[in-house]
C-alpha cells in the first residue's frame, strides 16, 4: 500500500472490515437456519401399505413354493393370513372345496385356481376326452368290454393302468391288466418314442388361463421344461419302468450330450436346445409346437362350459387365473401326445437349481400377465376408474372403424356387435382385461383365442362352433391384429 495517501488506506481498511463482517453474518444466518430445520422424517418399511398375498398349502409348510414367495416379496406385496384383508392367494391345494369364503370374493382380489379345473387337471377326465392328441383309454371296470373290443382290433397295443391316486405306472398286455380295479383307467402306450441320445423325454408346458367366459388363454413362450428317463430306452425292457416314466430323479437337459451343446455351452434355453438338435437331425420342431398349441386349445374348449357352469355359484369370475403344466410325448414321426396336465406344477429348484431360472422367469411373466406385478403401485390390488381410464380407454379397445365409424347403425349383424356403442358392461369389462394383459404378457403367448396373420385376419372367418362370447373376443383379437400386427399372437 507504499505511495497511496492515508484517506485511502483507511477506506480501504474500512471496506475490508466490512466485508468480514457481512460474511460472518451471512455465515451465522445459515448456521441458525440449519439448525432450526428438522431432519427429514423417515417412513418404516412396516409403516408402509402394500397389497397382501397369501400362501396356502395342506400343512402351513411351503418351503416348495419358495420362487413363489421370492417373487411376491420383489413385487412389494406383504405376507398376510387367511383371515386378513389379501389381494392374492396362492394356492398349493385345489382351495375351493376347504375354502368356503371363495364364494365372496371382492373384484379386486385373485385367486391362483379357477373352480372347476379339475376338469383338466383329473388324470381320468383328462384321458376320456377322445380328442387326438390324447391315447386311447377306458375306465375300469365299466368300460372293459370295450377295451376287449378294442385289443381284438389292435392285438399288439399296449397299455399303462393309471389312477389319480398313485404313480404306479408299468406297460402291461391287455392279460396283465387288474380288470376288476375300481377308480382306474387304462391307457394305449404311444411306442416308438421320439429319443434323444437314445432317451425317452417328456415336455412339460406351462399354460395359463384367465378368462373362460370368454375363453382367454397362454402359454408361457420363454422356454419349456424337458425331462429325460434316466435309462436308455433301448435294449426296451417293460420290467425297467425307468427307461420309460419320468419319475422325480429324471435326466435334466444338460446331461443330454446333444442338448449340453447348446444349453451350457452355448447358455440358449431348454426350448431352442431342443429345436436345434431337432433341425441338426433333419427334423421341423414348428410341427410339434403348431401340434401343442392345438392340443392344448383343444383340451379348453371341451372343458369350457363345465367350468363355466361351476363359475356362476362364485360372486365374482374375473378374480380367478391359473397355471397348469401340460407333460406331453412325441412319436417318431412327431404326433403329439397330452399325457397329464398338472393343477400345481412342481416349482422347487431344491433338486434341480439350475431350473430356478425358468420357474422364476415363468412365475413373473405369469403375474405381470393377470395382472399381479402390476405397473401402478397401490396399497391392494383394487382400483379406481380413473386407474383404470389411465390404462385401458375406450379408444384402446376401438377396432375396425371402417365398419363402426360408418355402418352400424343398429347393434344387430356380427361386425358391429364389436363396436363401442354396443358392448355390453360385461364385454367391455372382457376387452379392457385382455387388453392389459396383452400390453402386461411378457413372455406369454396366446394359444386361444387362436394366433393370426394379418392376411388372416382379414378374412371374414369365425368358427361357428365358438360361444358367442368367444366370438366376439375373436373377431376383437382381429380387428386389433389389422391395426396392429403385434396382436396377431
Amino acid at each position: 500500500m507504499r505511495g497511496l495517501s492515508h484517506t485511502t488506506k483507511l477506506l480501504i481498511i474500512v471496506v475490508v472490515v466490512a466485508c468480514s463482517v457481512l460474511v460472518l453474518i451471512n455465515m451465522l444466518e445459515l448456521r441458525s437456519i440449519k439448525e432450526s430445520t428438522p431432519p427429514p422424517q423417515r417412513i418404516k418399511t412396516s409403516q408402509l401399505q402394500r397389497p397382501k398375498y397369501v400362501i396356502h398349502t395342506k400343512d402351513g409348510r411351503y418351503g416348495h413354493l419358495k420362487h413363489v414367495n421370492n417373487l411376491m416379496k420383489r413385487l412389494g406385496y406383504e405376507e398376510a393370513r387367511l383371515e386378513d384383508n389379501w389381494d392374492v392367494l396362492w394356492s398349493h391345494p385345489y382351495p375351493f372345496t376347504s375354502l368356503p369364503a371363495l364364494k365372496h370374493l371382492q373384484p379386486h382380489q385373485k385367486v391362483n385356481h379357477f373352480p372347476g379345473s379339475g376338469f383338466i387337471t383329473n388324470k381320468a377326465n383328462l384321458a376320456m376326452m377322445d380328442i387326438p392328441h390324447v391315447p386311447k383309454a377306458f375306465r375300469l371296470p365299466k368300460d372293459r368290454q370295450n377295451l376287449f373290443d378294442y385289443v381284438k382290433r389292435n392285438p399288439k397295443k399296449v397299455f399303462v393302468q393309471k389312477s389319480n391316486h398313485h404313480r404306479g405306472i408299468r406297460i402291461s398286455n391287455v392279460n396283465e391288466l387288474d380288470l376288476a380295479a375300481n377308480d382306474t383307467f387304462v391307457q394305449e402306450y404311444v411306442d416308438r418314442p421320439l429319443l434323444v441320445d437314445g432317451y425317452k423325454f417328456d415336455i412339460g408346458v406351462y399354460t395359463i388361463l384367465t378368462s373362460v367366459d370368454p375363453l382367454r388363454v397362454y402359454i408361457y413362450s420363454g422356454d419349456v421344461l424337458f425331462r429325460f428317463c434316466p435309462e436308455k430306452y433301448h435294449p426296451f425292457d417293460p420290467k425297467i419302468v425307468d427307461k420309460y416314466v419320468i419319475g422325480d430323479d429324471y435326466l435334466p437337459t444338460w446331461k443330454v450330450p446333444s442338448l449340453k451343446k447348446y444349453f451350457t455351452d452355448g447358455g440358449f434355453s431348454m426350448k431352442e436346445s431342443f429345436d436345434s438338435y431337432m433341425r441338426e437331425i433333419g427334423k421341423e420342431p414348428e410341427k410339434v409346437w403348431n401340434s401343442v398349441n392345438a392340443a392344448i386349445q383343444e383340451v379348453y374348449l371341451r372343458t369350457e362350459m363345465s367350468i363355466v357352469n361351476l363359475l356362476t355359484q362364485y360372486k365374482t369370475k374375473e378374480t380367478f387365473f391359473e397355471m397348469v403344466r401340460f407333460d406331453f410325448v412325441i412319436d417318431e414321426d412327431l404326433n403329439v401326445f397330452i399325457m397329464e396336465a398338472n393343477m400345481s406344477p412342481n416349482l422347487s429348484s431344491q433338486h434341480f437349481p439350475p431350473n430356478a431360472i425358468l420357474y422364476e422367469q415363468v412365475l413373473f411373466s405369469l403375474l405381470s400377465l393377470v395382472g399381479v406385478g402390476q405397473r401402478v403401485h397401490q396399497e391392494s390390488l383394487a382400483r379406481t376408474k380413473d386407474a383404470i381410464i389411465m390404462q385401458v380407454n375406450s379408444k384402446q379397445i376401438g377396432v375396425y372403424p371402417e365398419i363402426c365409424g360408418t355402418r352400424c347403425e343398429t347393434c344387430l349383424s356380427p361386425e358391429c356387435q364389436i363396436c363401442q356403442r354396443c358392448l355390453t358392461d360385461e364385454m367391455r369389462t372382457s376387452l379392457q382385461q385382455a387388453y392389459l394383459e396383452h400390453v402386461n404378457r411378457h413372455e406369454c403367448r396366446r394359444v386361444f383365442p387362436p394366433p393370426m396373420t394379418q392376411k388372416e385376419a382379414a378374412q371374414d372367418h369365425v368358427l361357428e362352433s365358438y360361444t358367442p362370447e368367444n366370438q366376439l373376443m375373436y373377431r376383437w383379437f382381429k380387428g386389433k391384429c389389422l391395426l396392429d400386427k403385434s396382436w396377431c399372437e
